[in-house]
């Protein structure tokens, strides 16, 4: 293969990936949306989200990107929760379940318990029709054209299109609870980020 077509290749994931996202504001339920910027802004818990393989990768970056807008989340792995870290979940929390097919035998036995506990669940998944999507209070589908891979199967667009989608949830967070710069710097005290805030203050 040629550095040329090498380079065809990365440019056509990038172009994929890019579509993926910006076809998003025009997919995405704008009632689904709002529902989960509610769910997350009165809750008076944690936000716990969980999820598997790719999915459980980004529900460990929603989790920091809410904890940096004084939204408090855990990350909560489904092997470990049917073994005693269900705990975790109280009846004032927000469980995020991330499913692209709404399906995951691990996240799906957590239902019975979490039905128990009272908690408010919110699915995100490509399926409507699916088990997690039906248990779910609110259902937030998330859905890209196709992954940019040969197989059409590398979780790569899509796990994009989540991990944007909160992103932009945080973003409106910010907004709806007057999130201020004095706030950040509190909780982000190290690195770059916390150099530039403190030369602020």
């Amino acid at each position: 293969m040629t550095t040329n077509q090498l380079w065809q290749h990365v440019s056509n994931t990038l172009s994929i990936e890019a579509e993926s996202i910006q076809e998003l504001s025009s997919t995405l339920s704008k009632e689904a949306v709002f529902q989960v910027i509610e769910a997350i802004k009165e809750c008076q818990g944690r936000i716990v989200v969980a999820g598997c393989g790719t999915s459980g990768v980004v529900a460990k970056k929603i989790v920091h990107t809410l904890c940096c807008i004084e939204r408090p989340a855990a990350y909560l792995n489904p092997s470990d929760a049917v073994h005693g870290e269900l705990g975790l979940v109280q009846k004032d929390d927000v469980v995020i379940l991330i499913s692209k097919g709404g399906k995951t035998s691990e996240l799906v036995g957590l239902l019975p318990a979490l039905k128990v506990k009272g908690a408010k669940l919110i699915t995100v998944t490509e399926n409507l029709d699916s088990i997690l999507a039906k248990e779910a209070d609110i259902v937030l589908k998330i859905k890209v054209q196709r992954e940019p891979d040969p197989f059409n199967m590398l979780a790569t667009a899509s796990t994009l299109a989540v991990i944007s989608v909160f992103d932009a949830i945080t973003i409106a967070l910010m907004h709806e609870m007057n999130y201020t710069q004095e706030q950040f710097a509190v909780i982000h005290p190290g690195g770059a980020v916390g150099q530039l805030l403190l030369n602020k203050a």
